[in-house]
């Protein structure tokens, strides 16, 4: 047997052949063969989960993959990428200045300082009352 029979990818293959048709390959054909099944990289992923779940008497099986995108975009791609994460860092910077205007707040009333006099959100009374 060549060392080309011997290839898991190869072998894969023949094995899912009738043993005629195993035989009737030449070295030559396997190697293309083998080229061919090599040509669709499917890289490694961060994720990579697979497994078949049996219910009745059906097998069904799920593949889950992920891990960061290497393929390059089109155009349309790239747009919708850039309005993305400008929203997402828009999102985020949001989050940032409410939660640092929420705390300077905060601060102001544990010391005391009205800026309006007799007039309050009610953030500090609310905040007071968590802890109690």
């Amino acid at each position: 047997m060549s060392d080309l029979r011997s290839d898991p990818a190869v072998r894969s293959l023949l094995e899912r052949m009738p043993e005629t048709i195993q035989d009737s390959f030449s070295d030559e054909q396997l190697t293309h063969l083998k080229v061919a099944i090599g040509a669709r990289q499917w890289g490694n992923h961060a994720l990579d989960c697979r497994g078949v779940i049996k219910i009745l008497k059906y097998r069904y099986y799920f593949v889950v993959l992920a891990g960061r995108n290497r393929r390059g975009l089109s155009a349309k791609e790239q747009k919708m990428a850039k309005i993305a994460q400008a929203a997402i860092v828009t999102f985020f910077i949001l989050i940032a200045s409410l939660t640092v205007i929420l705390a300077l707040y905060l601060i102001k009333s544990a010391l005391g300082i009205d800026i309006f006099e007799g007039y309050s959100f009610g953030v500090w009374d609310w905040f007071k009352n968590l802890f109690k």
